[in-house]
């Protein structure tokens, strides 16, 4: 028995090897490209592949180009609008899976929920699209599309997110916390409010930036739901490499990229706190 265990760990070793191996490969295939993207942000050349010297002057045309600053207000606005749409409707079918027990029809109901999580963005982005042309043509709303169209498409996607999150956060909790408020004798809305609330602020806090982070990064959803004048910063990007690559892009994807990962590291910190 003594001999047999370090014979497995030599072919624990030898099998590790090749696997962490393939583990970085995947790394630096994954973010090579985003550090080949910020390095050239700062090139001094007009040339995207001729390196010219380091240099922050695409940065400051940025600084002083109106069409990039409208269009990072309205992806602010969709985004925390979306965002906090998301939160609520979210975090109420988080609840009800978390706390509900096994209700008729749950299973449904959770697979409804997490449909967004794997339905292709084409497809979501169509069928929003449909539907809003339908309910046009029905109702006479939405005249044309534009922001409000954007907020609620992304609202929509983002709450499988946040109940996902939500849920996991009640999951971590004793709901006996929540019963023993009740024993003695503080009304449900008061004890959520006094009980569960705080335990899941952090999760909602988390919950919030993912989907805030989901809109602001989006741009298949956008395209499909947005009109005129509404255009997003990734839709601005898109239609800005269409037309060729340029430091400008470079610097500005950057910017996209440092924003979408800060956010998404803080929610990390806030969905690991207890």
């Amino acid at each position: 028995m003594a001999a047999a265990a370090p014979a497995r760990g030599r072919r624990v070793r030898a099998i590790g090897w090749p696997l962490m191996l393939a583990l970085l490969g995947g790394l630096g295939l994954l973010y090579a490209p985003m550090a080949a993207l910020v390095v050239y942000s700062f090139n001094a050349s007009e040339r995207v592949l001729v390196w010219g010297g380091w240099s922050t002057v695409w940065y400051g045309r940025l600084l002083d180009n109106s069409a990039i600053h409208e269009a990072l207000g309205r992806s602010v606005l969709v985004g925390a609008a979306s965002a906090s749409l998301a939160t609520v409707f979210g975090a109420a079918a988080g609840y009800a899976l978390a706390r509900f027990g096994a209700f008729p029809g749950r299973g449904l109901f959770a697979a409804l929920g997490a449909a967004p999580l794997v339905v292709p963005e084409v497809a979501l982005g169509l069928a929003l699209l449909l539907l809003f042309v339908s309910l046009d043509q029905a109702i006479g709303w939405p005249a044309q599309r534009g922001l409000v169209t954007v907020i609620l498409s992304h609202a929509s996607i983002a709450s499988a997110y946040v109940a996902i999150v939500v849920q996991a956060r009640l999951a971590r909790f004793d709901a006996a916390l929540e019963e023993a408020a009740a024993d003695l004798g503080c009304p449900p809305f008061q004890g959520f409010l006094r009980v569960t609330l705080p335990l899941i602020a952090p999760g909602l806090a988390a919950g919030w930036l993912i989907a805030f982070t989901l809109s602001f990064d989006d741009l298949v959803i956008a395209s499909f739901t947005t009109g005129p004048g509404a255009g997003t910063l990734p839709m601005l990007a898109f239609s800005k490499v269409r037309l060729g690559l340029s430091p400008e892009i470079n610097a500005l994807a950057t910017l996209l990229l440092l924003g979408v990962l800060s956010l998404g590291v803080l929610a990390f910190v806030l969905q690991r706190r207890r």
